[in-house]
């Protein structure tokens, strides 16, 4: 199994499970710019996505959403002041069902606080459908590749409130075997998104 993390020589690097998604529409399925709700058990965040800042991973992000890939999907990794992370699909079979990797982006923006980036495992083209978003300006990801792909525009707040008391603790590969059913049952109060939907196109 791929470990999805920012290097392996970070000790609080991103770790996330095997997955990604297949490329079925084409990069003219949206406009340049696109905005996310994130329905969380918090509250509402939004995302405002620019596939000019990174296209590759703006496509993939845009593909899950419609897909409903993130429905029910758990924040399973919190480290307070570096990163929220979630991506695993609460049903392991759709996990694994988009379980392809996208080309790399260069980094055209820097992982400020409130962006949003792609998980990877340290290796080129390994980025898949784990996501973060920066709870700090965390600049020293600009050179190891993580290329934001937008920010959250509003929901900061909420963002702050997703529970952070098992940190790193749910383990990934039990998280690609088994999905939710682990995570519920060993981690009760983790904090999930409702339902991911495209809201908006060009701004």
């Amino acid at each position: 199994m791929k470990k999805f993390s920012i290097v392996a020589i970070l000790a609080l690097g991103l770790a996330g499970c095997t997955g990604a998604a297949k490329q079925s529409d084409s990069q003219s399925s949206a406009a340049h710019t696109y905005r996310v709700l994130l329905d969380t058990s918090k509250g509402p965040v939004v995302v405002d996505v620019d596939r000019r800042l990174a296209p590759n991973g703006a496509q993939r992000f845009y593909e899950l959403v419609k897909a409903k890939y993130f429905d029910g999907a758990r924040f399973y990794r919190v480290v307070p002041g570096f990163v929220v992370q979630w991506g695993a699909a609460a049903d392991p079979a759709v996990t694994k069902k988009w379980d392809t990797t996208i080309p790399d982006d260069a980094v055209k923006t820097s992982n400020t606080r409130g962006t949003v980036a792609f998980a990877a495992t340290g290796q080129p083209n390994s980025r898949s459908t784990h996501l973060f978003i920066n709870l700090g300006d965390n600049a020293k990801l600009d050179a190891m590749g993580f290329a934001p792909i937008g920010r959250v525009g509003s929901g900061m707040e909420v963002v702050g409130r997703i529970y952070p008391g098992y940190a790193e603790q749910p383990d990934q590969a039990l998280i690609a075997a088994q999905g939710n059913a682990y995570l519920k049952k060993e981690f009760p109060r983790l904090d999930y998104i409702k339902t991911a939907r495209i809201v908006g196109g060009s701004r």
